[in-house]
């Protein structure tokens, strides 16, 4: 298969998207850039979880330094995928380390480094998401771009961390169609202010709810010290592929709105990705990531016995240098936040899942794919009515 790509500029989709597809498809292409230019977030129909504000963006890149990018991949009938990438800073990941944890709400699924955080509370690579049948690809290529880093020349081991969802509804997983350049394009284009959303990236091919799911992304602004202090910025990332009973807002919609594919089953899974600049250890960090999957269960998530449910978190304060960087000080001073103040960021943690996940369903475009599989976007105009009725 011959692969093009170019960077999408148009269709209000944001720096750091990229799509790669065979010839002959950039019809399709045009007319998604088109639909995602007038769908809404949820802001934009009065859904604002919470009562902390969102920063600049709503965005997971609202947090300073961090940085997203997609590389979305369409060929001919079949082929709907893709992988987005997440940096939390604009240097060398492995010799300036920041402290992650993970937490698992039900582990079907695959995240590979996962059990190399745990141990160390650290994370040293870009986080990406992608299918199932592509996270061992992907974790080859970080390697791969991450040990061609300048000042990597000696490094002998390398984490990558990946994380998935099945896609294969609507795309041709078997066929492995992520390609080293896909991961290449989705860490170079990676880039700070607003997030390309819906049916992008590692979003794609993904259906939530039994609608079309994929990338949703949101943020929050909190003081931890009184009105005089600093303002800490909280923000998340998801990608969407689960199931469950749609809950918008406290509303039933799956009861007014009914999918074109039933859902009641639950299966598929949810990745999350949570970031902050407020200076958290694992340990707080492991309690943050626990948090946001209260906001994902207010969606009407059911957590099925085939669900892969994984939040990884991290802090882009008190970066862990590596012996890589030639710092030989055996002890390290670092700030960390008081117990006591960790709350505020709890609430806002959670309440940003839920707007995100909302992002990824009011942003998402119809997909057609393999054997001719639909999976159509939610429609607006009903939800807006339903929030009417339900005085939202």
């Amino acid at each position: 298969m011959r692969w093009l790509g170019f960077l999408i500029l148009a269709g209000g989709l944001a720096g750091g998207a990229w799509t790669w597809m065979a010839a002959g498809a950039p019809q399709e292409i045009r007319e998604a850039e088109l639909q995602a230019s007038e769908r809404p977030r949820a802001r934009d129909l009065g859904i604002a979880p919470g009562s902390f504000e969102p920063g600049m963006w709503n965005a997971i890149t609202d947090v300073p330094g961090v940085r997203v990018g997609h590389a979305t991949v369409i060929a001919g009938d079949d082929v709907r995928t893709g992988v987005t990438a997440i940096l939390p800073h604009a240097g060398n990941l492995y010799r300036e380390k920041v402290a992650a944890a993970l937490h698992i709400a039900n582990a079907f699924g695959k995240l590979v480094g996962s059990t190399q955080v745990a141990e160390l509370g650290q994370l040293e690579t870009p986080i990406l998401l992608t299918n199932t049948l592509s996270v061992w690809d992907a974790a080859a290529a970080l390697a791969e771009w991450m040990l061609a880093l300048p000042g990597n020349e000696s490094v002998r081991s390398i984490n990558p961390v990946v994380g998935e969802t099945n896609d294969g509804w609507l795309n041709d997983i078997r066929g492995r169609h992520v390609r080293a350049e896909h991961v290449r394009q989705a860490l170079t284009s990676a880039s700070d202010g607003p997030v390309a959303e819906g049916s992008v990236g590692a979003g794609t091919g993904t259906i939530a709810f039994g609608w079309k799911g994929g990338i949703g992304t949101s943020s929050r602004r909190v003081r931890l010290g009184g009105a005089a202090s600093r303002p800490h910025t909280v923000g998340v990332l998801v990608q969407t592929n689960y199931g469950g009973r749609l809950t918008i807002a406290g509303i039933p919609v799956w009861q007014h709105v009914p999918p074109p594919r039933r859902e009641d089953s639950g299966d598929g899974s949810c990745m999350i990705v949570v970031a902050t600049d407020a200076p958290l250890d694992a340990r707080q960090l492991r309690r943050l990531a626990a948090r946001a999957i209260l906001g994902m269960a207010r969606t009407g998530a059911s957590g099925s016995h085939g669900s892969g449910d994984y939040v990884i978190a991290f802090s882009t304060t008190n970066r862990i240098r590596s012996a890589a960087s030639g710092d030989e000080v055996p002890t390290a001073a670092v700030e960390l936040l008081r117990e006591e103040r960790l709350s505020p960021l709890l609430l806002a943690v959670s309440d940003a899942t839920e707007e995100a996940i909302y992002n990824s369903l009011f942003r998402a475009t119809t997909v057609r794919g393999r054997s001719g599989h639909t999976a159509e976007a939610i429609p607006i105009a009903p939800v807006r009515e339903l929030l009417r009725k339900y005085g939202r």
